[in-house]
């Protein structure tokens, strides 16, 4: 029987696996000739001049985490054409499973032309999303501490988180540096508390009698000072965002109709949203208003400007980049039979995002989208809804940025439509396959024109 061969692609091709400790190379199929280095910068050296010493031209790295980021860098900048290759690609290695075989495994992939490199960004938004990605965890960390508040709070029977609904808004705020300078009296704790609270002032009193523990206060007031460190932090990080995007914005005009435009379709900021114009930046950037979508957040906008920008193009089509997203199922067939279609796992800041405001459109009653969502549901359920729901944004954000249609909200509309005459189509041979009678017909309408009344 002969055996199936493939022609050497990358003949100059070497496979490293990376670790945490060390990383093994190999430049050929012999093992004796696999080389361990460290993980310091010296190493980093010595492993080019051993890649250079071999002809070395272009190679194929595999990793997890974060330990291959400088090592690629290094590679780049030493002149090498260098692939991060994910997992999936490399996992089905026979026999025993050793590192030295891995990299071995990597380097013969790599020389057939089996291989491809995953998307990278380039490096301006490489730096723009370490920013986002440190804000994101600042956001974090301040609602921790928020929480811990509260809790504090409701174990001592302070119930401000039933009578605000933010206890650390300006009147949360207040009540609670009252309470930690040391006031108790229910009367003099209730004057600070805006008029605009909806809740009654007795009942306001009520919530802010309690019992004084001591350690409680001890983490109430240690939680407010992280609390309020991190979002002063949060602000110096938006400060840096703004500063990093102005300088690389590209230089456009925007007419007066533009900024007419702009200014209708800005949406209400939510806590934690920029402090700068960001419909204003991402519209350079993008060269369109991404704000016109309904439910789309300054948190989407701001996760997709940051961690991605102008590489969106990179994608060729809107499926890619959906797929890319991971929002497309995952089909598996064998024999003619899908064996499984799931969404495949992974950690992408901008489907997570896509996926929140898919999420608030199923909440809403008016949106262009909503009766997609439901119909999804329906069929499927509210999480397969969101995410297909999501895909459709993506597809939507894609056509904007990529091949410059402004979003129109009459088409998504006349789509609709188009479902319910189909539908109606559809009922409509069902009921002439059941041959009904006039009576019966009669019956069946008036049937159901009480229900809807």
């Amino acid at each position: 029987m002969n055996q199936l061969s493939f022609n050497i692609v990358n003949p100059q091709a070497a496979g490293i696996d990376v670790g945490s400790r060390t990383h093994l190379v190999a430049i050929d199929q012999n093992k004796d000739n696999v080389r361990e280095f460290g993980v310091y910068t010296k190493d980093h050296q010595q492993m080019i001049d051993h890649l250079h010493q071999h002809g070395v031209t272009t190679i194929a790295m595999e990793s997890t985490g974060s330990y291959w980021q400088t090592l690629f860098n290094a590679l780049q900048q030493a002149g090498f054409d260098v692939l991060l290759v994910g997992g999936n690609q490399t996992k089905n290695v026979k026999g025993r499973k050793t590192d030295v075989i891995d990299c071995i495994w990597i380097q013969k992939l790599h020389s057939l032309g089996l291989l491809s490199g995953s998307l990278l960004l380039s490096d301006t938004f490489q730096q723009l999303r370490t920013y986002y990605y440190h804000h994101l965890h600042l956001v974090e960390q301040s609602a921790r501490y928020s929480n811990k508040m509260q809790k504090a709070l409701r174990l001592m029977n302070i119930r401000l988180d039933v009578v605000l609904n933010d206890i650390t808004g300006q009147s949360g705020m207040a009540v609670i540096e009252a309470i930690l300078a040391g006031q108790r009296e229910p009367d003099h704790l209730v004057s600070l508390v805006s008029f605009r609270v909806k809740k009654s002032r007795q009942e306001i009193i009520d919530a802010l009698q309690g019992w004084w523990r001591e350690e409680l206060l001890f983490e109430l007031q240690a939680s407010l000072d992280f609390y309020r460190l991190y979002e002063r932090k949060i602000k110096e990080c938006d400060q840096v965002i703004e500063t990093f995007l102005v300088k690389y914005a590209p230089a456009i005009e925007v007419s007066m109709e533009e900024k007419q435009q702009l200014k209708t379709n800005r949406k209400r900021a939510g806590k934690h949203a920029p402090g700068f114009n960001l419909s204003h930046l991402a519209y350079q950037y993008f060269h369109t208003d991404l704000f016109a979508i309904s439910g789309i957040s300054h948190n989407a906008v701001l996760c997709l400007l940051t961690s991605l920008g102008h590489d969106i193009h990179k994608f060729p089509t809107a499926k890619s980049f959906a797929c890319w997203l991971g929002l497309v199922p995952n089909n598996k067939i064998s024999g003619g039979k899908v064996i499984s279609n799931r969404t495949p796992s992974g950690k992408n800041y901008i489907a997570k995002a896509l996926r929140h405001a898919a999420n608030s459109v199923g909440n809403q009653k008016d949106h262009e989208l909503t009766p997609f969502f439901k119909r999804i549901a329906f069929k499927k359920g509210r999480l397969a809804a969101i995410i297909a729901t999501a895909r459709k944004l993506a597809v939507i954000i894609w056509h904007m940025i990529v091949k410059a249609e402004p979003y129109h909200k009459q088409r998504v509309e006349i789509n609709d439509q188009k479902q319910k005459a189909m539908k109606l189509r559809h009922l409509d041979k069902k009921l002439q396959a059941l041959q009904l009678t006039k009576e019966e017909l009669e019956k069946l309408f008036l049937k159901h024109s009480f229900s809807v009344t």
